[in-house]
C-alpha cells in the first residue's frame, strides 16, 4: 500500500488574461507525490505556480487539467483535513492568542475541556505558553507566526501546507523559526508541503525538494535530501553533505535564472 498522502497527477492550470480572450498557462503537467510523514519543499521562480499547487491541495482551486488526490480521493471541494499556514500570520487582532488558536476547535464543536487542553499543548509546542492572554499587537512578528502555526497544529491536520511562512521575517527570527519548525516536524511526525524561494531553507528543512521551471511550469526535478537530522539551521555548512545537496538543487534552479528573469 502506498504511503503517499497527497498526489499531484498531471496538473495543468490556465488563467484568463485581463482584457483578452487568451488564457495564460501557468502549470503544465506537474506530477509528484507527498509521502506520509515527509517534509517536501517546493521551489521555483516567482509566478511559476507554487502557491497555486497549495491552493489546489486545500481545495480552494480546481485544476484545469489533471487531479489532486488526498488519501486516494480526488480533491473537489474545500479540504478540511489539511492545515494552511500563509505568509502573513493573519491572527484576528480583536482576539487573544488563546482565542485565535482555539477558533478552529470552536468551529468544529470540540468540547470546552478538550479545547483548553489542546490549545495549551499547541501553544507549549511553539514556545508560547504564558502568552495566552496577549493580543496579536502585543506579540512580535515571530511570535505571531508561532501563533499561526499553533492555530494550524491544534486541530491536528493530516497535512500542513505552508506558503513562504518565514518570508517576511528578519534573518535571525527566520533561523529560529526554521529550527523550531524542524523540531515540530520531527516530534509530531507531520507531513508538510513548504513553498519557498530560498534554496538554503529548502535544503535544510526538507526530505525532498521539488524544483519547478519558469512559466508555463514543469517539474524539473524531485531531489531527495539525505542529510542526518537534526540539522543545524544557524550554520548550514556544518551539516555533513549540505554542500552537495545544495549544489544538486542549485544546478536545476540556476537554469531558470540564466534563461529568464526572476522578479
Amino acid at each position: 500500500m502506498s504511503d503517499s498522502l497527497l498526489v499531484f497527477d498531471g496538473i495543468g492550470q490556465d488563467f484568463p488574461t485581463p482584457g483578452r480572450r487568451a488564457m495564460v498557462r501557468v502549470l503544465d503537467g506537474i506530477s509528484f507525490d507527498i509521502d506520509r510523514g515527509k517534509f517536501v519543499a517546493v521551489i521555483g521562480p516567482s509566478g511559476c505556480g507554487k502557491s497555486t499547487l497549495l491552493q489546489m491541495a486545500a481545495g480552494l482551486l480546481a485544476p484545469t487539467r489533471g487531479a489532486v488526490r488526498h488519501h486516494g480521493r480526488n480533491v473537489t471541494s474545500v479540504n478540511t483535513e489539511v492545515g494552511f499556514v500563509p505568509q502573513q500570520a493573519q491572527l484576528f487582532p480583536w482576539k487573544t492568542l488563546q482565542e485565535n488558536v482555539e477558533l478552529p476547535l470552536l468551529l468544529r464543536g470540540v468540547p470546552t475541556a478538550e479545547r483548553r487542553e489542546r490549545v495549551a499543548a499547541a501553544l507549549k509546542s511553539v514556545g508560547l505558553d504564558g502568552f495566552e492572554s496577549h493580543y496579536p499587537s502585543q506579540l512580535s512578528g515571530g511570535m505571531q507566526k508561532r501563533g499561526s502555526i499553533a492555530r494550524t497544529l491544534v486541530y491536528r491536520p493530516d497535512i500542513i501546507l505552508m506558503d513562504e511562512p518565514f518570508g517576511a521575517l528578519d534573518a535571525q527570527t527566520r533561523m529560529v523559526m526554521q529550527s523550531d519548525l524542524q523540531t515540530l516536524s520531527i516530534e509530531a511526525g507531520a507531513t508538510i508541503v513548504f513553498v519557498t524561494h530560498d534554496i538554503t531553507e529548502a535544503v535544510l528543512l526538507a526530505d525532498n525538494v521539488v524544483v519547478l521551471s519558469q512559466r508555463p511550469s514543469r517539474l524539473l526535478a524531485n531531489i531527495p535530501i539525505d542529510l542526518p537530522r537534526p540539522r543545524n539551521m544557524f550554520e548550514p555548512f556544518r551539516n555533513a553533505g549540505f554542500e552537495a545537496a545544495y549544489d544538486a538543487v542549485w544546478t536545476e534552479f540556476r537554469s531558470q535564472i540564466d534563461t529568464g528573469r526572476v522578479h
